[in-house]
């Protein structure tokens, strides 16, 4: 099976209020493997701002894929994924929940709100790296998303 390498760089927003989470995801994205450019924003309303391309993010590229945690100040990541779900302009982004949570009311109610995946996040952080290079890997080589 021959997967086809994206050439041109892949914007991922993470939404992570842990500095600890947030370290860990980009020595993720310093593999080589990953053609992506992470972007970080710390809790739900500048994760809209971001989207929206709103001050302080007008010169925010499109994203192609968000990496969403649910505990989050200001405004939940709940309440995220269905803002963007609901939008029609930001819809098609696939969401990707990382939760510490593995509660089975979060899970469902991520996917009743149209979540493309929940993670639990791994404690560990060889396994969390992992986790997120098999991600981000997933979504750069493998899936065709609208518009790329």
């Amino acid at each position: 099976m021959t997967t086809s390498v994206r050439t041109d760089p892949f914007d991922v927003l993470l939404v992570e209020d842990d500095p600890g989470d947030v370290l860990m995801t980009r020595e993720a994205f310093a593999d080589d493997r990953i053609n992506g450019r992470l972007h970080v924003v710390n809790d739900g309303i500048q994760a809209m701002a971001f989207l929206r391309r709103e001050e302080p993010f007008t010169q925010a590229p499109a994203a192609d894929l968000i990496l969403l945690d649910l505990n989050l100040p200001r405004r939940g990541g709940i309440e995220v994924l269905a803002e963007v779900k609901a939008d029609t302009d930001l819809r098609r982004i696939p969401v990707v929940v990382l939760s510490t949570s593995g509660a089975a009311e979060d899970i469902l109610r991520s996917y009743n709100l149209h979540a493309n995946a929940y993670v639990t996040k791994a404690v560990d952080f060889d396994r969390f790296v992992d986790d997120v290079r098999f991600i981000d890997d997933f979504f750069i080589t493998v899936v065709r998303l609208p518009g790329r």
